[in-house]
């Protein structure tokens, strides 16, 4: 799958944008603060609808504007796919897909895949379960419209459930009604929560066998690596967690226990290295994760998805650099970075460059 072009009028800092991708490699080059994320950010959201940064549909639109307009055209098995997005200051976004309205956005899910790269990643094993969950959920809700049709169930019951632990505890005597009602939202909790620990434990399965390779090669042999679910219930079932903590959750207003509190562990010859590792292992184990993660959506859609890479080359050594780049060469590639010298003296095949400043994009081949 390869992204044809890209328009975007009043987003971030730019007001008009008109651009054409190479099929391979693309740079775009410029000091920073200048856009160049803010590009990589729109083509995210083509494929997600959503920023990677978290950011609200707001601010996103430039200063001053009501709304701003996403327009990127897409082929996929020799098919053509028109994508707009319409982000708007005080309403929902509007997309549409070939000029047709979608009602949610979860049907442009899977349209176009997209890995995102950036710095934060290579610290996805040294910070908090958090950041590993949001992993697990972003690639699978790509690949696995029924994977996202439970989150997106599982995280409504949930904090409907919440509200009701909050209302039952204003009560100075709970209410057998109440508790009732607590009975059932448990049942539903524990089906959908059973099915993503189901798809997530498949999912880290697959993982676990292709970044094996992927980090022997990228630490000389030296390293072997392994990568397992953990889910918060343990060998518990989720109902039978739910009953067990009830007290707890009655106390702390919150549901404790479920998919939602779940983690990726990462051994490296032994070690559990999102504690005792270095930070080079967390990197190189980071690097490895975001290869495998390639790997898989070619696996599972039989094509290759887009990669950006966000000014992450940056923060890697020369092997490393290299190792990556000689990885994606079968792939449609957006680069960000300070400087295009560094690609320039690699062995490496520059499509496109672009010079990006001050909101203006200028190609340079």
């Amino acid at each position: 799958m390869k992204i044809k072009s890209l328009k975007l009028k009043n987003f971030r800092n730019y007001d008009i944008l008109n651009l054409d991708f190479d099929d391979s490699t693309n740079i775009f080059y410029g000091n920073n603060a200048q856009g160049k994320t803010n590009i990589l950010e729109s083509v995210y959201l083509c494929g997600t609808t959503k920023s990677h940064r978290g950011t609200k549909d707001r601010d996103m639109i430039l200063f001053g504007q009501d709304e701003a307009h996403i327009e990127a055209f897409i082929e996929k098995r020799g098919i053509i796919y028109q994508i707009d997005i319409h982000l708007k200051k005080n309403s929902p976004k509007g997309i549409a897909i070939n000029k047709m309205p979608i009602k949610k956005a979860s049907e442009l899910f899977g349209i176009v895949n997209i890995v995102f790269f950036s710095p934060e990643d290579l610290n996805i094993i040294k910070n908090g379960p958090s950041e590993r969950r949001r992993f697990i959920d972003l690639e699978l809700s790509q690949l696995d419209k029924v994977y996202l049709s439970n989150l997106s169930n599982y995280n409504r019951i949930i904090n409907q459930r919440n509200h009701l632990l909050k209302d039952i505890v204003r009560q100075e005597h709970t209410e057998k009604g109440l508790l009732d009602t607590l009975d059932i939202w448990d049942i539903q909790l524990a089906e959908y929560g059973e099915k993503l620990i189901e798809t997530r434990n498949k999912f880290i399965n697959q993982v676990n066998e292709i970044i094996s390779d992927i980090h022997c090669r990228l630490t000389g042999n030296t390293e072997k690596i392994e990568v397992s679910y953990e889910p918060d219930t343990g060998e518990m079932s989720l109902l039978d967690s739910l009953k067990k903590y009830r007290e707890r959750d009655m106390r702390m207003k919150s549901t404790t226990c479920g998919p939602h509190r779940d983690d990726i562990c990462f051994v490296t010859n032994g070690i559990d290295i999102r504690k005792f590792g270095s930070q080079g292992q967390q990197r190189t184990a980071a690097l490895s994760l975001k290869l495998s993660e390639i790997e898989l959506v070619k696996m599972s859609v039989k094509d290759t998805p887009v990669l950006l890479l966000d000014d992450v080359l940056s923060e890697l050594d020369k092997y490393r650099q290299n190792y990556l780049l000689e990885s994606i060469n079968d792939i449609q590639t957006l680069i960000t970075c300070t400087g295009v010298d560094e690609f320039v003296n690699k062995r490496f095949s520059v499509n496109k460059v672009f010079h990006v400043h001050q909101g203006h994009v200028t190609m340079e081949n």
